[in-house]
């Protein structure tokens, strides 16, 4: 079976299983990557143990752990399906392994400054917006644009649109996912958009998402004198447009 068939044997199950379209959407973009490499007409069943380590590893040096971890997660899930299908005789994946992982701190910011910016939310929404931004990297242009379908609670993963227009998968933490899950359920609007104001439920501006950022960090007691605001140089070091 081609490796683009057995994909589309693979969505449809998943989808009865009763995987998310959120979920999907971000194997998608992992199988893109599959077919990058192997390409659309490599038959499933010629696929190696080998094979699949030579692919992990091309891309190894320039990925974070978390990122790595999803890879594997994706290709152990589409072989291990394929098994239990009859389509190939044995799995190439059964025996790969995820990296550890350690939880991320940002390069300005101290381990106890960021449990003062934890304790400084006082609401769902501050502490979801604050976990996704700490644990993602991402900038605020891109989880202002975000909408609520791009991001799978399940997989820990969102699908974000960069510079140039590309998009990417990037993950998230548990807390994170605690968060983000329980301020979508407080929410009463119909907006697509992953995070709104509080009052008059709308799409974020980036002047609204600095101002949230600013009065966390003030809340924080992490502004200083005579030096840019923790709001601007540390929350979150990637964050810039």
């Amino acid at each position: 079976m081609l490796l683009s068939e057995a994909w589309k044997s693979y969505q449809s199950d998943k989808l009865l299983e009763g995987y998310s379209l959120q979920t999907l959407k971000a194997y998608t973009v992992q199988f893109n990557l599959l077919v990058r490499y192997f390409s659309n007409k490599v038959n499933i069943e010629g696929i190696e143990q080998r094979d699949l380590k030579n692919y992990l590893v091309k891309d190894s040096e320039r990925l974070k752990p978390s990122s790595l971890g999803h890879r594997i997660r994706f290709v152990k899930s589409l072989f291990k399906w394929a098994h239990e299908e009859g389509i190939i005789k044995n799995n190439p994946a059964r025996k790969l392994r995820e990296p550890k992982t350690s939880i991320r701190i940002p390069k300005y910011l101290t381990e106890k400054e960021i449990e003062y910016l934890r304790e400084a939310c006082n609401s769902s929404f501050e502490r979801a917006l604050f976990e996704f931004m700490y644990s993602t990297g991402c900038r605020i242009g891109e989880i202002v644009s975000l909408d609520k379908e791009s991001v799978s609670i399940e997989s820990q993963s969102a699908i974000v649109r960069g510079k140039g227009d590309k998009e990417r998968e990037v993950y998230f933490n548990i807390p994170c996912e605690i968060w983000l899950k329980r301020y979508l359920e407080e929410r009463g609007d119909t907006s697509r958009a992953l995070f709104v104001t509080e009052r008059k439920p709308r799409r974020l501006s980036i002047a609204q998402m600095r101002y949230v950022i600013k009065r966390i960090s003030e809340r924080a007691g992490l502004k200083k004198e005579h030096s840019p605001s923790p709001t601007e140089t540390q929350l979150c070091h990637t964050y810039v447009e």
